[in-house]
């Protein structure tokens, strides 16, 4: 019987390393799993902010991570989705939580599209709690009322360095071994599949069973020692240049993040306690850095500080597990900056290892499995983030599956199921409907409901909302009375 893995060796940086880190030893380490921390510079500079998704508080709770601590150590905040606003037409919201609530049994967006057929004004984001509560500046607060209506979720928004530090101090207090790098030798098993160690610096090598890397796109590990390959996913994608920066926080800090849409860029604002963030993507032929950088400054209101210029590649690798290295976060998938998504890809690296960490050298099921869930994952993100690009003009190609679900919507507002999926069937509907792809028709079962009836649940719907929005506190206050409020 061939033994267990006991060493387990993380190449990488910032919070996709710590994360990984923190995540592996807590699960790990009570079976007496050894992980090692290979530490390479930061790519983080003051302007670098994580804008989350819902699911990284349930890690966090995981790992023990404290929410007010978290959001004052970091002066992070409350998000509750974006704002986004298109080319033309006007913004919508696109909300983490439900829109509607069931009407008759039946889902909500069908009866909202035929009353919207015949008149309605309400729009699809009024009968969502969690959208009308940022546009209020409050935060919507689960209880069991809501819990019945539907989904409503928040994310957060931290500056990258502060973020990445908690994690690092947590994971040491976790016990996990830690090695300072600026660059990492490589041996490797005759063959080239296996890797045997790693020398930091070309000091003492340090072996392992597993050999994680978290470096980022170059991949040293997975793809500069092994070689594993990647698929350009540029097509999709129309920028290939990117301007961050910050200015002043906002005398309120917003919870939300907006996005803001034309045919030649995209650009981001995330507000936090610390500071507003700004993400300005632009094709480098089309803008150039100086005018991106001018874009981006008018975008925020102010002079922007500690301005950086980064290169724009999305591209995924051809495996993200290959013979006993795997890769999480963007050196699995290197993803376009729209939505800031590369924290999530590292959260689903994470939590598929664990689910099939393998007991035994080989593990060629495991592997062969993270690898398909792993690339699943990653393509219904990237249809995603393509599908704004492609609804607005700004990209002229788009992945066949977004094709087949853009077709499946317009034909009667259904949203095509596929698998391993990380935006719910309503985030999909409120982006569509909000880039303005309208269905030509909705089910036929939805007939069977009255006019009245209809009316009347719309107006019950509207008041629940209404009601939940104002018991809800304003983000400021819920920051201090939670403890959860920074000091400059």
């Amino acid at each position: 019987m061939t033994a267990p893995l006991r060493q387990v060796v993380i190449v990488g940086r910032d919070a996709a390393l710590w994360l990984t880190a923190a995540a592996l030893r807590k699960a790990l380490g009570p079976a007496g799993a050894r992980v090692t921390a290979v530490e390479l510079p930061s790519r983080l500079g003051p302007a670098s902010v994580y804008a989350t998704l819902p699911p990284i508080e349930s890690l966090h709770a995981r790992l023990g991570l404290d929410e007010a601590e978290l959001l004052r150590s970091t002066r992070g905040s409350f998000s509750l989705g974006y704002n986004i606003v298109p080319p033309s037409g006007a913004p919508f919201f696109l909300a983490h939580g439900a829109y509607g609530a069931p009407i008759d049994g039946s889902d909500f967006f069908p009866f909202w599209l035929k009353a919207h057929r015949f008149g309605l004004t309400a729009k699809l984001e009024d009968f969502s709690p969690t959208a009308m509560a940022a546009r209020h500046g409050r935060i919507m607060l689960p209880d069991d009322d809501t819990e019945q209506f539907g989904r409503t979720d928040y994310a957060y928004h931290l500056p990258a360095i502060a973020y990445a530090a908690l994690l690092k101090s947590h994971a040491l207090r976790l016990g996990v071994a830690i090695h300072q790098a600026v660059e990492v030798r490589v041996e490797q098993e005759e063959g080239g599949r296996i890797i045997r160690s790693v020398s930091p610096d070309g000091g003492p090598a340090i072996g392992g069973d597993l050999f994680i890397d978290t470096s980022g796109p170059e991949a040293i590990l997975l793809g500069g020692a092994l070689g594993v390959g990647s698929e350009d996913w540029r097509a999709f994608f129309p920028f290939d240049r990117r301007v961050t920066g910050k200015r002043k926080p906002l005398p309120s800090v917003p919870s939300y993040a907006e996005l803001r849409l034309s045919p030649t860029s995209c650009t981001a604002l995330y507000s936090t306690q610390a500071a507003s963030y700004v993400t300005h993507a632009y094709r480098a032929n089309e803008e150039g850095d100086d005018g991106a950088t001018a874009t981006a400054a008018k975008a925020s209101g102010s002079a922007l500080t500690d301005v950086a210029i980064t290169s724009l590649a999305p591209a995924i690798r051809a495996e993200a597990w290959s013979g006993n290295c795997v890769a999480i976060g963007a050196s699995a998938c290197a993803l376009d900056p729209l939505l800031d998504l590369d924290l999530h890809t590292v959260q689903l690296g994470i939590v598929h290892l664990l689910s099939l960490f393998p007991t035994t050298a080989g593990a060629e099921s495991e592997r062969a499995e993270y690898n398909r869930v792993t690339r699943s994952h990653f393509e219904r993100l990237r249809d995603f983030q393509a599908a704004p690009y492609f609804l607005t003009g700004a990209s002229p190609a788009a992945p066949d599956s977004l094709l087949h679900k853009i077709e499946t919507f317009r034909a009667r507002g259904a949203v095509a199921p596929m698998e391993d999926e990380t935006f719910s069937p309503d985030q999909w509907r409120a982006l569509f409907v909000g880039l303005g792809l309208m269905p030509e028709t909705w089910p036929p079962a939805i007939e069977t409901v009255p006019p009245e009836r209809m009316k009347e649940d719309f107006r019950r719907i509207l008041g629940f909302v209404r009601t939940k929005v104002l018991e809800q506190p304003t983000h400021g206050n819920y920051l201090a009375e939670t403890g959860a409020g920074g000091t400059s």
